[in-house]
């Protein structure tokens, strides 16, 4: 079979939690030979040691640290892009999608924390594959608010609301119906143990060490849904796969590296990006299984805190921005551009940070134009090879 897969891990911690996930693989029969493991991480870190491991599992792959991430730009002739991917943030996980977009062999990306570990009763790679061909029925969920809670099913008694959810969107009324999936092109896949709270709600659940001590269990999740059109919510990259077409409108932001010192919310962003571009290409985002089980390290709340404090109003109103555009567009790339330019020429004085937003703008387009240069390269290599063969 093929490898049709790219699988990023941004990690600077415990790489070594991709053994669990090869080791699922095998324990279900999923073809391992399909996988290319894209390990992002820093300078400061082992990567021989982490090269080892792919190598020990006998799993193709790569690691790149910041080095070799402006070697590979500067080797694509794409050095005036290498601004894009942020240094040191989990949004580096940006650079996995520019090597999908460069190997076209790559027709699904999966994204996975190195603080999760797979649940033994799911094909984790298998069930992320098969809901992007589903084509059945699923529960539907909207609110008032316009925001669906991912952790809807047992809110009542929980109470918890994961995070980038905006607080203006909570204590909403949620209706729920079945909807038949037609193009599924992201699934979701959710999380036990740590629930992933923004540090405001962390520290409400009585905890500095950056872990809430209300924790999800298998029991909270009773099967996979979708949110309405024209219904957002929050999308969590530690447990996700997609397909490759949606990279022009899934830039993970400038996120921490950045003089706004805007942080963490570059996949719930990003997440907000794709339902938009979804909605108005009439495509599907599965959200529920497979889940993973999250084990976020100990860490102070207040670091989080001072990470997210930046964009916490931004977060209130990014919806907002992109809500309003896009509506005719008939492909991913052009319904990126339309949100990109909203952000890039928008006014936002009146929000603390707002000029933040002109910034992510102005990288979105670039992120474009790095993408059809990538795509343009692409296509001159290919031809060169059939003249070759020829």
């Amino acid at each position: 079979m093929k490898q049709d897969v790219c699988v990023v891990v941004p990690t600077i911690r415990d790489y070594d939690c991709m053994r669990a996930y090869f080791e699922n693989a095998r324990e279900h029969g999923f073809d391992l030979d399909r996988l290319f493991v894209l390990l992002v991480t820093e300078d400061f870190c082992d990567v021989e040691e982490m090269e080892a491991m792919l190598d020990d599992e006998g799993v193709d792959g790569a690691v790149y640290d910041g080095s070799r991430r402006e070697a590979w730009f500067e080797e694509h002739g794409l050095s005036s892009f290498s601004h894009l991917i942020p240094a040191a943030s989990h949004a580096q996980t940006s650079f996995g999608l520019l090597y999908m977009w460069a190997h076209p062999r790559f027709e699904r990306g999966v994204f996975i924390d190195d603080d999760t570990l797979p649940h033994a009763e799911w094909d984790f790679f298998g069930r992320h594959m098969a809901n992007l061909d589903r084509t059945d029925e699923v529960e539907s969920v909207r609110s008032d608010e316009r925001w669906v809670n991912v952790l809807y099913q047992h809110a009542d008694e929980h109470g918890l609301y994961p995070r980038g959810y905006p607080y203006s969107a909570m204590d909403e009324a949620v209706e729920t119906d079945r909807q038949e999936l037609t193009d599924v092109v992201a699934s979701q896949g959710l999380w036990t143990n740590v629930p992933d709270l923004d540090a405001v709600r962390i520290l409400m659940d009585g905890d500095l060490q950056g872990q809430a001590q209300t924790r999800t269990e298998k029991a909270d999740f009773e099967g996979d849904f979708v949110a309405d059109p024209g219904q957002y919510l929050t999308v969590c990259s530690m447990n996700l796969a997609f397909e490759r077409e949606v990279i022009p409108a899934f830039y993970q932001l400038p996120m921490d590296d950045n003089e706004w010192e805007v942080g963490r919310f570059d996949d719930i962003w990003s997440g907000v990006f794709l339902k938009r571009a979804a909605d108005v290409l009439e495509k599907d985002v599965v959200n529920g299984y497979p889940l993973c089980e999250h084990n976020k390290a100990p860490r102070p709340t207040f670091d989080d805190l001072n990470n997210e404090v930046p964009g916490l109003e931004l977060n209130e109103h990014v919806w907002e921005v992109v809500d309003d555009v896009a509506d005719d567009a008939d492909s991913w790339e052009t319904a990126a551009r339309e949100m990109a330019r909203a952000f890039a020429d928008g006014d936002f004085s009146e929000w603390n940070n707002g000029a933040f937003l002109n910034h992510c703008g102005e990288y979105w387009l670039d992120w474009l134009d790095c993408l059809d240069e990538l795509a343009g390269a692409e296509g001159v290599r290919a031809e060169s090879v059939v003249a070759a063969d020829d």
